[in-house]
């Protein structure tokens, strides 16, 4: 069967699903409707589910008409806290969230690849399992998925993201590290208060925790190595009773971003000598409470890169692919990589030429619809290559 027309043919239906599932967004951990709607074109399709009783989201499966691996495609369902501004006749009509990330196009793709699949299903070798993952928002939706043991006997997975930021409905499918790892932390630091004309007889926290800051930046700069990317940024500052009183206690929180996994691995350690040095050398007490969230996102699996480079080619032709430059933001798609080889893409939203400009996450964000039917096409194509290639050998 030809996908790319399979594709085409689905694209009113693919469509119509992100305006509907844009009309109603929900929040992490909040996504019961969407579940169930999910869940009913799934069933309307014949695709056996399986949900959760402590949690939504819900996994599709499809088996093939021939032996063979599991892949695993994965959507994301969750929306954002955010007004709506985009006079979009399908806004969100639950107010105060919006999907202004693209998880409504994402639930669109993978719900167009369903029907793609199970129309070809008798020639396919193996089992293809459709994750619609509640939370991703969260940080840590995935991790459920995970300990429950969703992924075992899954040999690869598949996920991609709707941009923003660069043209529709340009594919960027490249290897390395493609979206940073995110932990966070919180830092106490307790002084003494004192009058402020009087400095010397207390210990101020504040300019403790001014110490502390410049000095994590001259970590970056000058301890970690400048050829790996390092963010360590502190996101909030909260100290002080009294423009005269010495502060006592200032705490602030804070995010780490890397792509080094070794570097993660000790991060915490260095960060917290410094924190608590720092604090001590002027008098006062810090507390560094640190926080693991996703890893680094990283196409590191050479047999999958190759796979969606020539799933896309196979479709739309060299000129389907594009580069991006990696990103600081974060994916918790990264849990399901810990456990399973898998690999992360991105397609274009972006079309000046009918207005769509906006990037992820503002209130304005939409998307060019012509993507969402080759996004549906990539789903497939990548599950069909990837499981014929496995029987091969």
């Amino acid at each position: 069967m030809n996908i790319k027309e399979a594709a085409e043919r689905h694209n009113d239906y693919i469509i119509a699903q992100r305006r509907r599932f844009h009309a109603h967004p929900e929040l992490s951990f909040e996504e019961k409707e969407t579940t169930a709607a999910i869940k009913g074109e799934l069933e309307a399709m014949g695709i056996a589910v399986e949900t959760f009783p402590d949690y939504y989201g819900l996994i599709g499966t499809i088996k093939g008409g021939k032996p063979g691996p599991v892949v695993m495609l994965r959507a994301d369902i969750d929306a954002l806290p955010s007004v709506e501004k985009t006079g979009l006749p399908f806004a969100s009509e639950n107010e105060g969230k919006m999907h202004a990330c693209g998880h409504d196009a994402h639930i669109a793709m993978l719900l167009g690849a369903a029907k793609i699949l199970m129309e070809m299903r008798d020639d396919i070798h193996g089992t293809v399992k459709l994750m619609f993952q509640s939370a991703e928002e969260s940080c840590h939706g995935a991790e459920y998925y995970v300990k429950k043991g969703c992924l075992d006997g899954v040999d690869a997975i598949f996920g991609m993201h709707i941009w923003g930021v660069f043209d529709a409905p340009l594919m960027s499918l490249e290897p390395g590290g493609r979206m940073a790892s995110c932990d966070n932390f919180k830092i106490t630091v307790r002084g003494l208060a004192a009058h402020g004309s009087a400095p010397h007889l207390g210990h101020d926290a504040v300019v403790a925790a001014a110490s502390i800051i410049m000095n994590l930046q001259t970590f970056v700069s000058r301890v970690n190595d400048p050829l790996n990317t390092l963010v360590v940024s502190v996101g909030t500052v909260h100290a002080g009773q009294r423009f005269n009183i010495i502060a006592n206690e200032a705490v602030m929180e804070g995010t780490v971003r890397t792509y080094s996994r070794e570097l993660r691995k000790t991060i915490d350690s260095q960060l917290e000598k410094i924190i608590k040095n720092t604090a001590e050398a002027l008098g006062c007490e810090a507390e560094f409470q640190y926080d693991r969230f996703p890893g680094p996102v990283i196409n590191d699996h050479d047999d999958l890169n190759r796979v969606a480079r020539n799933a896309a080619v196979k479709l739309y032709g060299e000129e389907i692919l594009t580069t991006m430059p990696r990103l600081t933001g974060s994916e918790d798609f990264a849990y399901f990589m810990e456990k399973v080889p898998g690999f992360y893409g991105f397609i274009g939203a972006l079309n000046p030429s009918k207005g769509i400009t906006y990037s992820n996450h503002s209130d304005k964000f939409t998307i060019d619809e012509d993507a969402l039917h080759r996004g549906a096409a990539l789903y497939a194509q990548f599950a069909k290559d990837f499981t014929d290639e496995r029987v091969a050998g």
